[in-house]
């Protein structure tokens, strides 16, 4: 799958989290991981089989006993040998046999590099060594679920299956080319141009299908929006059970955006505290509102926050700024200020002041969640395959346009763009740059 030549050096790191444990493990990778793990046990290691050892310092003090397994590349999981000591989960003793393995010829991994391994030596692809990541970090079973499709390539084999037919249609321009003077309609042209439709169809129900992996790997992505004065910074606060946001009387206090991360029955929101949108304001918070409304424009949810006693007042002023975000609530803010609170439709009456109406917000922020990102069939995706699908299916866009003109050497580009953009995913295309940056987002010992 990948041309890079296979690493030369031997890696190892503690692959279990920080702190105390009934079982840590340090794990080596690398063309002399037998040779270490088998001076470290004073013993011969039986490839997949488990074996009760002690683990020796260089003087043959016992550093601790417990398991070591040991499995030959390319059967592993980075393709090459790989063993793996398990020891009491100890801090300091994971950092001796660690040490002792660096001694002996390892050196300590970089983040991800164990999965980078596995994707250089065609054990994984790219889209499925970020699986990996996301399964770990999958805060809820459905996000856990998702990341476990993409580990299995289900997200890989679409897009393989789409740069696959991108790759025939420009084969098949490429060859008219040899045949410029002849009308493309009598070089197979109606099949071409109804090849490239179903492609630029299958390219778009992939879109729509990351996104929502998208959504359930990074959370509902929620914005706090209102007039000022509304008790923004109030609800947030009530809402992470903490005070997060700091709160006034007066109008534009909050200035910057403040992000909150919260988990509402196993659901994940990442709300985002915005500045009162209003007409006028100084300087600082005039940006602080250009930032808010910059926030909105790729919000999947608006939680828009309407002081009770002038709800209709505040819903026109912020109007505009939330026609275009996806799922919208409306939130009746300070209800304990009034008596009987008037309510817009599908609006909620809360007052974060006393918690009223918090339970009714809970449950409508799950509905929220669980329709934005149903788990059945969905894979994980990221931000940057969104971002290649979209350059896709923009030269696949293109590509119809030229094609449609009978400019074949600008369709055979367009087509090589988007079959790139597409290779991005996977990682048979990649910018110079781009690896190093995906695995440096990983754990340590993985």
């Amino acid at each position: 799958m990948n041309a890079a030549p296979p690493p030369a050096d031997t890696i190892a790191a503690i692959a279990t989290p920080a702190g105390a444990g009934g079982v840590g493990i340090v794990r080596m990778s690398g063309p002399a991981a037998l040779a270490i793990g088998q001076a470290l046990c004073a013993r011969r290691l039986q490839p997949r089989h488990a074996h009760h050892v002690r683990f020796r310092d260089h003087d043959g003090t016992v550093l601790d006993d417990g398991i070591v397994l040991a499995f030959v590349g390319p059967s592993s999981y980075t393709g090459e040998d790989v063993v793996e000591l398990q020891a009491h989960g100890s801090a300091p003793v994971l950092r001796q046999l660690l040490a002792r393995c660096c001694a002996l010829g390892a050196r300590i991994a970089r983040p991800g590099e164990f999965s980078e391994r596995a994707y250089l030596n065609g054990r994984l692809d790219l889209a499925q060594a970020e699986a990996v990541a996301d399964l770990i970090a999958a805060g809820d079973e459905r996000a856990a679920r998702a990341a476990r499709r993409a580990l299995d390539g289900e997200f890989s084999r679409r897009v393989d299956a789409l740069a696959e037919r991108v790759l025939r249609l420009r084969v098949h321009v490429e060859a008219a080319i040899d045949f410029a003077d002849e009308p493309i309609d009598t070089l197979g042209g109606p099949a071409l141009r109804r090849g490239l439709d179903e492609a630029r169809a299958d390219l778009d129900a992939l879109q729509a299908a990351a996104a929502r992996g998208r959504k359930l790997r990074d959370g509902l992505h929620a914005v706090i929006v209102g007039p000022p004065n509304a008790g923004k910074s109030s609800l947030l606060n009530a809402l992470a059970g903490s005070e997060r946001a700091i709160v006034t009387d007066i109008a534009g206090t909050t200035r910057d955006l403040l992000h909150e991360t919260l988990r509402i029955d196993g659901f994940e929101l990442n709300l985002v505290d915005t500045a009162g949108l209003r007409e006028d304001g100084d300087a600082i918070e005039r940006e602080g509102m250009r930032r808010a409304r910059a926030e909105l424009r790729r919000a999947d949810l608006a939680l828009v926050v309407l002081d009770a006693r002038e709800a209709d007042a505040g819903l026109r002023a912020v109007a505009a700024d939330i026609a275009g975000v996806p799922q919208r609530i409306l939130i009746h803010n300070k209800c304990d200020l009034v008596g009987t609170p008037s309510l817009q439709a599908g609006a909620i009456a809360v007052s974060a002041r006393t918690g009223a109406g918090l339970e009714a917000l809970h449950a409508r922020l799950r509905e929220a969640a669980e329709g934005s990102a149903p788990a059945e069939g969905v894979f994980t995706a990221r931000a940057r395959h969104l971002d290649a699908l979209h350059r896709a299916a923009q030269a696949l866009a293109d590509a119809a346009t030229v094609l449609a003109h009978e400019q074949l050497d600008l369709a055979a580009e367009a087509l090589r763009l988007g079959h790139d953009a597409l290779g991005e995913i996977t990682g048979r295309t990649l910018p110079d740059d781009l690896l190093g940056r995906i695995f440096s987002t990983f754990c340590i010992g993985k």
